[in-house]
């Protein structure tokens, strides 16, 4: 099943869930204020996806937490503060990607449903 980790929001995690639902494919839906991400997923997401392009340098959260100026780790951050991911994070099995990207998403529907 795919996952899409994101905030209600977030105007591209909405894209994401309405591109899945128009295409009939059922997704869990992760909403990055109510629940974080685990670090067994953040490990199998960055497998896809290399760390760095995971955290949302220009988002709110990285300003609040003023991170451009600290040495930080950035899987230990993630784990801390969800709101840090770029979102939408839209996973099945050992693939995803992160952000807008539709062509990636239709791999992502298509392997879906041959599961």
């Amino acid at each position: 099943m795919i996952q899409i980790f994101g905030t209600k929001k977030c105007a591209d995690t909405r894209k994401a869930e309405r591109f899945f639902k128009e295409r009939g494919i059922k997704v869990q839906s992760v909403d990055l204020r109510e629940k974080g991400i685990s670090p067994g997923e953040l490990r199998n997401i960055a497998r896809s996806v290399p760390m760095e392009e995971l955290i949302d340098t220009e988002g709110k959260e990285y300003e609040r937490l003023n991170l451009k100026y600290i040495r930080h780790n950035i899987e230990e951050k993630l784990l801390e503060y969800p709101l840090l991911l770029r979102t939408p994070v839209v996973r099945l099995g050992n693939q995803a990607t992160v952000g807008y990207d539709p062509e990636t998403w239709k791999r992502l529907a298509e392997a879906d449903k041959q599961s």
